[in-house]
């Protein structure tokens, strides 16, 4: 199988240069929401969702929608990896968890990044939003420069905060400074230097004002641009302003779902009125699964359901920790109102920036990246990913090839509770079995030894696509304290 995905990604990226060559670059814009569920989207949630998100259903109906989507982490900082470097986060030192608001930096400088590929192919860079990837901030000098953040990682702007709304500081930066001094102290979760202004409830609403007016400005720019947007939203702590308060009907989570929906429609808006959305690739999709901070039996009880059909939520190794929503719209080239149920990982993104502008990443660059080009075109003949792997929050790692799931553990290896038989391990058939009930893992013996055998070969490696091997920064073991 692998030769014939060699084959088949050859024949691609041949094709696809000829695709770049024929038509003018587009903008391409990435939002990532923080800790929404895949039931969270109307649309993608159906009856098993009571959460009205009316911009998303527009931009679903308009682009195309990837039913077996996922994060390469079950949580924030890890993914965010993946994303901007095409690479698996547990190649790095991040094993397990997450990065802090003081955190150093997880992107090496000499790795290529995202941003970075698309800067030196024309493109005017941005990122808005919340970074989580770390930087060098001083606790003793709070007005120092900061140094080896976003504007250190391939973009030419960053406006936005170091890490989660829950940590500390708690302070907008801009490019390498912040904006107000963090002299006070405040808490949201977790308590920690603050800047006097800084409110957790004007942070999304900033963010989109922010993003609306980075694509009114350049609209009209010769340059086309990428505009990486991670929102706040619907992370904790879980403060819908008070024009959304009370909206869902749920709770406050509810609320914050359709205040993240509504800035989503900021941005469809401000492409709208600048007249590019023809020309813009948008591509909306979520870091993990929902959090428990979502009050999730309370959600559950009226009838919405955050991971739709699939067990676990954030940080689980089980699909509701990282199947994700994943829509993606560009019209003319995209079919509107279109399905996909090819999987595809968010580390994604670097190959298919490559294959759009028709260059060649090097070896040492998106190493567990795939070009889902083919799949937005509705060209793609064949399953375009070979295999993906998954990492819940405590480092256990699963395989899922076609309908069958391998994971390394007993249990979530996350934060849910739940018996899933005597094995040490689990296997589950997708296809039949997509709320991983039914624990197949002495059943299939040849199964398990055969997604075993692959994921240690992506381990050794030093990638999983095809390539000269490469090296992990770290020793890894995939079975952590499993065996």
């Amino acid at each position: 199988m692998k030769q014939i995905l060699t084959t088949l990604t050859t024949g691609l990226f041949l094709g696809t240069q000829a695709f770049a060559a024929a038509t003018d670059k587009p903008n391409i814009i990435y939002i990532l929401c923080d800790d929404l569920g895949y039931g969270d989207v109307k649309c993608l949630g159906g009856d098993r969702s009571k959460i009205a998100t009316p911009n998303l259903d527009r931009l679903a109906g308009g682009g195309m929608i990837f039913t077996d989507a996922h994060s390469s982490s079950a949580v924030c900082t890890p993914t965010r990896y993946g994303i901007l470097t095409g690479r698996y986060n547990w190649r790095t030192h991040l094993q397990k968890g997450v990065l802090m608001g003081y955190s150093t930096p997880l992107i090496a400088k000499d790795r290529l990044t995202v941003p970075t590929l698309l800067k030196q192919h024309g493109y005017q860079t941005a990122c808005i939003g919340k970074w989580h990837l770390g930087m060098e901030i001083s606790e003793k000098d709070p007005m120092a420069a900061i140094g080896e953040g976003p504007t250190t990682r391939g973009f030419d702007s960053y406006f936005g905060i170091s890490a989660s709304l829950d940590m500390p500081p708690f302070a907008f930066i801009e490019n390498d400074h912040f904006t107000e001094a963090p002299t006070a102290k405040k808490s949201w979760g977790r308590s920690g230097a603050a800047a006097p202004g800084f409110e957790a409830a004007a942070v999304l609403p900033t963010l989109a004002h922010k993003a609306s007016e980075f694509i009114i400005a350049h609209a009209k720019e010769p340059k086309p641009f990428f505009l990486y947007l991670p929102l706040t939203a619907p992370h904790a702590p879980i403060l819908p302003t008070k024009e959304w308060q009370g909206k869902s009907g749920l709770n406050p989570y509810g609320d914050f779902v359709m205040e993240t929906d509504w800035a989503v429609g900021e941005v469809l808006a401000a492409l709208d009125k600048s007249g590019i959305a023809n020309n813009t690739l948008v591509i909306f999709t979520s870091d993990n699964g929902c959090s428990p901070a979502a009050k999730i039996n309370e959600l559950e009880s009226k009838g919405h359901f955050p991971s739709e059909l699939r067990r676990g939520y954030k940080a689980d190794i089980w699909d509701g920790g990282h199947r994700i929503p994943f829509i993606a719209r560009w019209p003319g080239k995209i079919k509107a109102g279109s399905r996909t149920d090819q999987i595809t990982c968010l580390t994604d993104l670097m190959a298919t920036s490559a294959e759009i502008i028709g260059a060649k990443l090097p070896d040492n660059a998106g190493e567990d990246s795939v070009s889902i080009l083919p799949v937005l075109l509705g060209t793609a003949t064949a399953p375009v990913r070979e295999a993906v792997i998954h990492h819940s929050i405590n480092g256990n790692f699963a395989i899922r090839q076609d309908q069958w799931k391998l994971e390394l553990c007993k249990g979530s290896g996350g934060w849910s509770k739940g018996d899933t038989g005597d094995a040490t391990e689990q296997l589950y058939d997708m296809s039949k079995d997509v709320g991983e009930q039914k624990n197949e893992y002495n059943e299939h013996p040849d199964i398990v030894s055969r997604l075993t055998k692959l994921l240690e070969k992506y381990v050794a490696d030093g990638r999983s696509t095809p390539g000269s091997a490469g090296k992990n920064d770290v020793p890894v073991d995939i079975w952590k304290k499993n065996r």
